[in-house]
């Protein structure tokens, strides 16, 4: 009779494993997909940055070096 007891606790065991690595599999693909839409959002904030504020600054920045140096040589 103990062995058919520890059997049954063996099986119960065995379906709380499963149910338990279940629920990890979905935590798991929950965290990978917030991960995820944390990098994309990472993305666009970069994109935002250097596309939207930095490469027109430094352009506008060329363009008034340029103008004051052109002012100076015509000027001079």
């Amino acid at each position: 009779m103990t062995d058919r007891t520890d059997l049954s606790k063996i099986i119960v065991n065995k379906a709380d494993e499963k149910l338990q690595s279940q629920e990890d599999i979905e935590l798991e693909r929950k965290l990978l997909e917030l991960k995820f839409k944390q990098e994309l959002r990472k993305d666009w904030i970069l994109f935002i940055v250097r596309d939207v504020v930095i490469f027109p600054a430094a352009i506008l920045f060329i363009f008034a070096v340029s103008g004051y140096s052109l002012f100076l040589h015509i000027h001079g």
